[in-house]
């Protein structure tokens, strides 16, 4: 069976990789401006016109890389909390973390858009910690408030939906508060919108997802134990509490810097983890890898649609994410009891 599951996961891999690979140069090659793929294969191989090599590195590539990134980021979150939380509709949306990411992105650019050059690299690097910032201290008030002799898994996803009303509200406020350019933006940007799409942001993002992804993935195991059960897995000799906070850090961290480059992209972190899920079964060792190229195939279909889809307007690409998996998200929420 072992055998079975790795051959069946080398081959899923493999599968997602292709797609991943075909999608790429199909993003590439469509736009306002298009280029046929053996022009793109052409430009790769530094035998392109210069527009050619504006247009594809410069516009089009780190945008393609950001969606690849944050998809990725965002369904191993929604894995984990899933995972923490025993519950199929958990996700970073839904408890609250990416609201407060979000609100700690729009406090950092309320307060200190005029004291910055947002073209500078010190920028890009800071958005992703404000947005860290903001979703640890909403992991922070959710786990306190559903702490009661340790945290029950249940309270832990309702406290989260409680929490996230009332940073949305927060959220509200300062929209309004702000000039109607900039609430323009920073409500565009919060339906998720991969937004200041450059090598800066790349480079800001790559870090986090090179080292919290195979951190993920090395802590499988205590995700499979903790689907049994708190009960058994202390049995089992797992530190319930120590995991779950470890992970949920983990969680967080992908999420905020996620949130930082591709604003509140909704849906996607719930969504994945249940197609990998029906695909390898239940344990993490195949879910993780199996998500992580999910999501970040998924989120760069839908950037690809929403950039032409009513071309030369561009629909941000929470909506499209929004549009593609609402309908699951009803089904998950019949089915489930």
């Amino acid at each position: 069976m072992e055998m079975k599951k790795k051959k069946k996961l080398s081959v899923v891999l493999v599968l997602l990789v292709a797609l991943i690979v075909v999608m790429f140069f199909v993003s590439l090659s469509t736009g306002v401006i298009k280029i046929a793929p053996s022009e793109v294969i052409k430009t790769f191989l530094n035998q392109g016109t210069a527009r050619q090599e504006l247009v594809l590195f410069d516009f089009r590539l780190p945008g393609i890389v950001l969606a690849l990134l944050i998809g990725a980021g965002l369904a191993v979150s929604g894995v984990i909390l899933q995972g923490i939380t025993q519950n199929e509709l958990a996700d970073p949306g839904i408890l609250g973390i990416n609201t407060g990411a979000g609100l700690a992105v729009v406090l950092f650019l309320y307060f200190y858009k005029g004291q910055l050059d947002p073209t500078s690299a010190l920028s890009f690097i800071i958005m992703p910690f404000a947005a860290l910032i903001g979703a640890i201290g909403a992991a922070i008030l959710i786990y306190a408030l559903a702490w009661k002799k340790g945290v029950n898994p249940i309270r832990l996803v309702l406290v989260g939906i409680g929490v996230n009303a009332g940073f949305a509200a927060f959220l509200t406020i300062f929209q309004l508060k702000m000039d109607p350019q900039d609430f323009r933006q920073a409500t565009v940007w919060l339906t998720g919108d991969i937004w200041n799409a450059n090598w800066n942001m790349v480079f800001a993002l790559l870090p986090w997802m090179l080292i919290l992804i195979p951190i993920a993935l090395q802590k499988a195991h205590s995700l499979n134990v903790m689907n049994l059960g708190d009960e058994v897995a202390s049995g089992l000799g797992t530190s319930v509490e120590r995991e779950r906070m470890f992970l949920l850090f983990v969680a967080v961290a992908l999420a905020g810097a996620s949130v930082a480059a591709g604003g509140g992209i909704a849906f996607l972190g719930l969504v994945i983890p249940h197609i990998a899920r029906k695909i390898m079964g239940p344990l993490h060792q195949y879910i993780i890898p199996v998500s992580t190229l999910l999501g970040a195939l998924l989120l760069m279909v839908s950037d690809t649609i929403g950039k032409n889809l009513l071309a030369p307007t561009e629909i941000p690409v929470g909506i499209i994410v929004s549009i593609l998996s609402a309908p699951y998200f009803v089904y998950l929420l019949i089915r489930t009891k």
